[in-house]
């Protein structure tokens, strides 16, 4: 168990890490403005980040003025990290299923639009949209919340491999890896907000 820990915890400071260069190759964003906001403008610039949860980035602006952007994104997971569980736990709560009735009705946030559709889960087959549903169900009735994947960094396969894997696991390993997907689709978002600004 511990091992299995180890690992997740090292894949995902590595794929942390690769998002942290890959956006200091594409030049650091001036922090000065982002450190110049009040709580307001910082909020609605940056309160999507985290699904749902603007109290993320609420709490994070306290942490000004940020050093770069992988300090603002530390700040962010800090603010995460440091929730109560019953809080850790809405947060996760706030994400929509995958290929869900939330992406069937429209319901979704632009950002989990095109996470989504950038694996192709917004064109799945009917065999594939059945089983997408049976394996959502099966999560949150084992575990209590949506199974969470960044899925940008993986193909629609490797995502239907993950499902049927993390099923798998206790409902403590599987809190964590939710809250770790959340901390690489957050950083993915930011890095894209400040590309588009």
């Amino acid at each position: 168990m511990f091992v299995r820990r180890s690992l997740r915890c090292l894949i995902c400071a590595l794929m942390l890490g690769a998002f942290a260069a890959s956006s200091a190759q594409a030049g650091e964003p001036d922090m000065a403005p982002i450190n110049a906001m009040d709580r307001a403008a910082f909020v609605q610039k940056f309160g999507g980040i985290f699904e749902n949860s603007p109290w993320v980035a609420e709490q994070a602006w306290e942490s000004r003025p940020f050093a770069s952007l992988d300090a603002m994104h530390a700040a962010m997971v800090g603010v995460a990290k440091t929730a109560p569980a019953a809080t850790q736990l809405a947060l996760l709560q706030a994400h929509p299923d995958l290929a869900g009735k939330e992406a069937q009705a429209g319901a979704m946030t632009a950002s989990s639009v095109a996470e989504q559709a950038s694996a192709g889960l917004s064109a799945l087959s009917n065999e594939e949209m059945a089983d997408i549903s049976a394996l959502n169900a099966a999560y949150k009735k084992k575990f209590g919340f949506p199974f969470i994947i960044a899925v940008r960094m993986h193909t629609k396969e490797g995502i239907f491999f993950e499902f049927r894997r993390r099923l798998h696991n206790d409902t403590q390993t599987e809190f964590a890896n939710d809250l770790q997907n959340v901390y690489v689709i957050t950083r993915l978002r930011l890095n894209k907000l400040l590309e588009a600004s």
